[in-house]
């Protein structure tokens, strides 16, 4: 929407064309996206959200990654799956859908692809998206414009966010031992001194009933651009997480995953090959 050629020049992703930073066999993703073999994941470079706290800052800005054709994406795909992958995991694929269902085009996974998103997205694109993905994995960042207008280049982000995982969480949920084969999950980061607006994101998700899995993350670490942002320059407290882990109970939901309070540590965060 940016209105951007690529081909010729970069978007508000920060980028031109097709390009990853990383892929590979991830054992840290919900345990049904994991599972035994863990994910296989491939990181794309650039993003038009811009979060001054990502923890993958060096590919969110650009900054490392190498270039790759849609024919070289396909062999990736194909790589995953001898190495063992429980699925094809897009990590920030938004930007890069034309190229990527090029790549499925070439080489149709026999796993499941899995669609892992900032959640800004646009209806259109999921619509095209949804011809080849069989599980949404889609983080629900913010509903208060305050936060992502403070946060993130796009003060709209909820204005896209919220029609997009209604119509991500149409998916059925489909399992098989322990391993989800189709389906939505919406993560929730809960960041400091914005438990008032995790609480909405609880009771948005809530709607769903048990349509979809919830997965609340404590993971938040001090890391990226937030020199300006001193509120973000800590871990969240027990206190915090404790009032949006109860706000889960009581909503009611079935279906959640809840980080373990210790999850904040960098030691999860991969390492960056190219």
């Amino acid at each position: 929407m940016c209105g951007a050629q690529r081909g010729e020049r970069a978007g508000a992703c920060g980028v031109k064309g097709l390009k990853i930073a990383k892929y590979g066999l991830h054992f840290y993703e919900e345990p049904p996206i994991s599972h035994k073999n863990g994910s296989g994941c491939v990181f794309f470079c650039g993003c038009p959200l811009k979060c001054v706290f990502c923890q993958n800052f060096e590919l969110s800005r650009n900054t490392r990654g190498k270039e790759i054709t849609a024919k070289e994406l396909a062999r990736i795909f194909s790589e995953l799956e001898e190495m063992g992958a429980e699925n094809i995991n897009l990590v920030n694929p938004t930007h890069y859908l034309g190229d990527i269902a090029e790549a499925v085009s070439i080489y149709r996974p026999r796993i499941p692809i899995v669609y892992n998103t900032h959640g800004y997205e646009n209806i259109e694109q999921l619509r095209l998206a949804d011809k080849f993905v069989d599980v949404w994995l889609t983080d629900l960042k913010f509903i208060d414009p305050a936060l992502s207008a403070r946060y993130t280049a796009r003060g709209d982000y909820a204005e896209f966010a919220l029609p997009a995982v209604r119509f991500m969480a149409e998916k059925p949920i489909r399992e098989e031992g322990g391993k989800l084969l189709s389906g939505c999950i919406v993560r929730h980061l809960v960041l400091p001194l914005a438990v008032y607006d995790s609480l909405e994101v609880v009771r948005f998700v809530s709607g769903f009933n048990d349509g979809v899995y919830f997965s609340l993350m404590s993971q938040y670490t001090p890391m990226g651009d937030i020199s300006r942002f001193p509120e973000l320059n800590r871990r969240i407290t027990r206190r915090e997480y404790g009032k949006v882990t109860a706000a889960v109970r009581e909503a009611g939901l079935k279906r959640v995953f809840l980080q373990d309070y210790s999850s904040a540590r960098e030691c999860y965060i991969p390492a960056w090959d190219y």
